[in-house]
């Protein structure tokens, strides 16, 4: 482990991106805190628009990426190694998943977690009946799937992209642009490069937004209901601030003593979390919840993947598949760059596999443990859970449901200082990220300056902020659904620059052939 991490000077600063993406989010961040009626109404209506205009590429995008990273991880192309011939990981397994995982999930699956199920149990898929059975077998199924393998794929695409680019090829800097250069060749350098680096930049910041707007009430929540206090609407700001020095700190440090202990800790703490509430919960409940809930998931994968609602039009894809498939996609830039960097030594079979395999089965278990002893509470008349997430909000529902267990009430801090770090160890990889797409040249050893990390960890809390005051579940899903729509562009370009360079690299390694042969 390096004690000194070494940065790059600030003449190595892209300033056109950084000063662009900087204006960019206070343009559109100051006129909605000064106008937060007319604001509101009009990111409802730019949700509105995409997915019900757009919806369908969601779902074909999420499909798609899913069977290429798949045929890429079954096929030769599987064993190829990112990084030269007979490096090995730079990272243990452990903190590699540790860091991906809390990179990319952060706090939002303690809050999906826990309350997604009482969303389908009123308002089910499928035109069935509130409340039934069947509903309530869709409600315990349907987050597993917003939480498997085709969502991790929209994460995993770009890192294999970005990885092989950035160890195989040798590109110079860790950005969209370079990750498309096979495909859009010198224009990486001008001006599509340039866009295609800005509008990852801007979805970034909108997309993490999403996040962090839904991880402060929850923190706060969890404190008030502890401390027996009333909430205050400036408490959620407060958590938004704190967890922005947090991760500001820990970017500063940088990924080996900030990032990686962070997260190292974070999976510790969060383990414990679940084995507390599976043992001192409905023990035999929840693992027979869990094992029905996964197997009808497996049964009804196709089904979900394709299901489009073009019949009853009840709104279910457009506010749930395609929000979380838009967040998602809006995010997968970011893992690109993040993942790319910690995986350099791995192949891409184990770059693929170990995405979709480590990231499915951590989202699974705090679902299968924390969604279901929700669902047990609420159907066994221990807490009103749908009762308190219509009349108080989900943070409250979750923080009764939490409190209902044995010595509940002592568990409440401990799972507000588990959000408070994954919202940290998911925000400080995303400083990281920026800044490193606002470096022009990043060479496999360095890192982006500290200054420019730091910069972007506290801009990061500026679009939660204002989608706080804004308030609302529509106006946090609006910031990733409207920012992901040019990244299904990307996504394609990365795909065929993937192929063009893995067959670029193939056909280099190949030897020579002899005197006299034909061409």
């Amino acid at each position: 482990m390096r004690e000194i991490e070494p940065s790059e000077p600030d003449h190595n600063i892209d300033w056109f991106i950084f000063i662009s993406t900087a204006v960019i989010v206070a343009g559109i961040c100051v006129p909605l805190i000064l106008f937060p009626e007319a604001g509101a109404r009009s990111v409802s209506a730019a949700y509105d628009f995409v997915t019900e205009k757009f919806g369908v590429f969601y779902i074909w995008a999420g499909i798609a990426a899913l069977t290429f990273l798949l045929w890429l991880a079954l096929g030769r192309h599987g064993r190829v190694r990112l990084g030269p011939e007979g490096c090995r990981p730079e990272y243990s397994t452990f903190s590699w998943a540790a860091m991906l995982f809390c990179g990319g999930i952060g706090s939002t699956i303690l809050y999906w977690g826990t309350i997604e199920w009482a969303y389908y149990y009123q308002s089910p898929p499928f035109g069935e009946v509130p409340g039934s059975p069947a509903a309530i077998q869709w409600a315990m199924s349907y987050p597993l799937f917003h939480w498997g393998m085709t969502a991790w794929s929209f994460y995993c695409l770009p890192a294999v992209a970005m990885g092989h680019a950035y160890h195989v090829q040798n590109q110079a800097s860790l950005r969209v642009s370079t990750a498309c250069r096979a495909a859009i060749g010198a224009h990486a350098d001008g001006v599509l490069g340039r866009t295609l680096d800005l509008v990852f930049m801007v979805g970034l910041v909108g997309a993490a937004a999403t996040g962090v707007g839904l991880s402060a009430p929850l923190i706060t929540t969890s404190i008030t209901r502890f401390a027996d206090v009333p909430e205050a609407s400036y408490m959620s700001l407060v958590a938004v601030l704190l967890g922005t020095v947090i991760f500001a700190a820990s970017v500063y440090v940088g990924l080996d003593r900030g990032i990686r202990r962070l997260s190292n800790l974070n999976v510790i703490l969060a383990l414990i979390f679940l084995a507390f509430v599976l043992i001192a919960g409905p023990t035999l409940f929840l693992l027979k919840a869990s094992t029905d809930s996964v197997g009808f998931t497996i049964q009804n994968f196709i089904r979900m993947n394709t299901w489009t609602d073009p019949l009853s039009d009840s709104g279910f894809v457009e506010s749930w598949t395609i929000f979380y498939w838009a967040w998602w996609l809006a995010l997968g830039p970011f893992m690109g760059i993040f993942v790319s960097k910690i995986s350099r030594g791995r192949t891409i079979r184990e770059m693929i596999f170990g995405m979709l395999g480590y990231g499915s089965v951590g989202c699974v278990l705090f679902i299968a443990v924390l969604g279901n002893f929700a669902l047990h509470a609420q159907l066994g008349d221990l807490v009103p859970v749908v009762d308190i997430l219509n009349e108080r909000g989900a943070p409250a529902a979750i923080a009764e449901i939490l409190a209902s267990l044995p010595s509940g009430r002592w568990l409440l801090p401990f799972f507000a200082a588990i959000c408070l770090i994954f919202m940290a160890t998911t925000y400080d990889s995303a400083s990281y990220t920026l800044a490193s797409c606002a470096t022009r040249r990043l060479p496999t050893d360095r890192h982006p300056a500290r200054w420019n990390r730091v910069f972007w960890a506290l801009s990061l809390g500026l679009v939660p902020i204002t989608l706080l005051i804004l308030g609302g579940l529509r106006s946090l899903q609006t910031a990733a659904v409207v920012v992901s729509l040019p990244l299904i562009l990307v996504g394609i370009l990365m795909c065929v620059s993937l192929v063009k360079g893995l067959r670029s690299a193939e056909a280099a390694a190949l030897p020579p052939p002899p005197d006299g042969a034909p061409p």
